[in-house]
């Protein structure tokens, strides 16, 4: 290790170096990178913290040996320990905002970024959105997000772990949002008390079979926000269950479920689910309004 760290100098020889040693490696990207060259330069960038994008200037400057020994323990855990860039930076990025992420929550990935940014339209309409709920929150990070794009909302983060609140507290204070944002320990609905605009939840839906071929770097993430019972869907029946008390009129409910949709969506033929699209990737997102989730539940 001493040689190398002797023989890499600036922060251009570390990305060269970090981008070889991932690229020589059995490694899995799929917590917010997908590819060797945008690994390294999470990595040797955030450890140094510095920009992620507009850096060339950087690119030439000489880094001290305490620098280029952090870099080098990093690249050097990512490959032999396949812990998640996330965890080793302490960092990971959702709607274009920084999170403090351990492996007490899951690493921030969900698609409904995307959705949030649109401002949940055009489902949403002209309703205007004074509560909204992140069921399972983890780090925060979606409701948070909803924070961000609805201004004047209050905003509840609900977990079952306090574990995962005291992540979500930290978030919360990184935002400067205290004033809106809250954190809630609820097991689903539990101690959920009023009702919502919208409700957002990114629950455990992973299915046994899926969790036992797993990639190494999800091993490090609490099974607690993976697991879901052999069909991944333990969770999800909960929220669709319940989610009617607890929206308002016109109010929108929210939940992704991964792999585990054409399962979920087989099991509720009679309620209009819509699954939605999104242009950066990912699905197993569906969305339906309080109106049809009360109808469907008259009928069932």
């Amino acid at each position: 290790m001493t040689s190398h760290i002797d023989d890499l100098q600036s922060v251009r020889d570390f990305l060269r170096y970090a981008s070889s040693r991932f690229a020589a490696s059995p490694l899995y990207f799929g917590h917010g990178t997908d590819n060797v060259w945008d690994e390294a330069v999470h990595l040797v960038m955030r450890s140094l913290n510095l920009p992620l994008e507009n850096n060339t200037l950087f690119l030439d400057a000489r880094l001290v040996r305490e620098e280029r020994q952090l870099i080098h323990e990093r690249i050097d855990r990512r490959i032999n320990e396949r812990v998640p860039l996330a965890y080793l930076l302490g960092e990971a990025w959702f709607m274009g905002m920084p999170f403090h992420v351990d492996e007490r929550v899951l690493v921030p990935r969900s698609p409904i970024g995307e959705l949030l940014e649109k401002g949940l339209q055009p489902w949403l309409g002209d309703k205007a959105v004074g509560r909204v709920l992140d069921l399972c929150t983890g780090s925060g990070c979606i409701g948070i997000g909803a924070a961000s794009v609805f201004g004047e909302a209050e905003v509840d983060l609900s977990d079952i772990s306090t574990d995962a609140l005291e992540v979500a507290a930290s978030n919360i204070e990184l935002h400067g949002v205290c004033d809106r944002v809250r954190t809630v320990q609820s097991d689903v609905f539990a101690n959920i008390d009023g009702q919502y605009d919208v409700i957002l939840s990114n629950p455990p839906y992973v299915d046994a079979e899926d969790l036992a071929a797993m990639p190494d770097e999800y091993r490090h993430e609490p099974e607690l926000g993976l697991a879901a019972g052999s069909d991944g869907l333990e969770i999800a029946h909960r929220i669709i269950a319940e989610a009617a008390n607890h929206l308002t009129p016109g109010g929108l409910l929210v939940v992704e479920v991964g792999n585990s949709w054409v399962a979920l969506d087989e099991l509720y033929p009679d309620l209009p689910l819509t699954w939605l699209d999104f242009e950066n990737g990912g699905d197993g997102v569906f969305l339906v309004s309080a109106e049809d989730l009360r109808q469907w539940q008259g009928k069932a």
